[in-house]
């Protein structure tokens, strides 16, 4: 028990560093995502995919959604 608090404890203090949000256009429909993650590389990717997710329907187009370049990315935050 007291493993698992000092791990949730830990987990809390040392949270996700970065939050961007990621502007997408594909087929003619736009959305944007915002996300919060430990890596810059993980939260481009995740608000990436979460903006095509709205916008595409299908592997395929699930695909070359998130093979294009965001419409905008915007950092909210990142380390000092």
């Amino acid at each position: 028990m007291i493993g698992f608090i000092a791990l949730l404890a830990y987990s809390t203090l040392h949270g996700p560093r970065y939050r961007v949000e990621v502007c997408m256009t594909f087929s003619g429909q736009s959305t944007c995502k915002t996300v919060n993650a430990k890596s810059e590389a993980g939260a481009l990717r995740s608000a990436t995919e979460n903006a095509c997710a709205d916008i595409s329907s299908g592997v395929d187009d699930t695909i070359r959604c998130q093979n294009m370049q965001p419409k905008s990315v915007k950092w909210l935050k990142r380390p000092e």
